[in-house]
């Protein structure tokens, strides 16, 4: 088998463990397109030991902000983030949903409160905001109108 190598980063981010076929949501997620300046490497379907296959992230100069953290822990609850700092790995964490989702998923129900269209009566938009039922497999419960979420990802704002 011939084997490809990715260079190392000097400084910034890898995200290890994504599941097969989301790297592009997270590349979507950190809001990378074709105005970035730094080396992104977007590595898809290696073959993992822990699962039978995995996606890779490289973000050089780039670290991830809370928001992007948690809406990649909905994507890819697998994921592990490691903070790279001259070639070294300086920080690694898994991963893990938050307890309550705050403005990075939207309510599948248009009747909810956090979907009704601005208007003269109301002063605010609502932010949606979820309760995280399970983990595995990943739930969602709205605050607002009681739906559950089965796949938030589709709904990530």
């Amino acid at each position: 088998m011939r084997e490809f190598r990715v260079q190392p980063i000097r400084n910034g981010t890898v995200i290890d463990h994504i599941d097969s076929g989301k790297a592009l949501k997270v590349i979507k997620i950190m809001g990378i397109d074709e105005n970035v300046t730094s080396v992104v490497s977007v590595i898809m379907h290696v073959p993992s030991s822990k699962k039978e296959y995995k996606d890779i992230v490289k973000v050089e100069d780039r670290e991830l902000n809370p928001k992007e953290l948690e809406k990649i822990a909905l994507l890819a609850p697998n994921a592990t983030i490691n903070i790279i700092r001259d070639y070294d790995v300086v920080k690694k964490t898994k991963v893990k949903p938050p307890e309550r989702v705050a403005g990075i998923v939207r309510c599948a129900n248009p009747n909810c409160i956090t979907n009704a269209k601005t208007s003269m009566d109301t002063t605010e938009p609502v932010e949606p905001e979820f309760v995280v039922e399970s983990t595995k497999p990943l739930k969602l419960r709205c605050i607002y109108c009681d739906r559950e979420l089965e796949n938030p990802e589709e709904n990530l704002i």
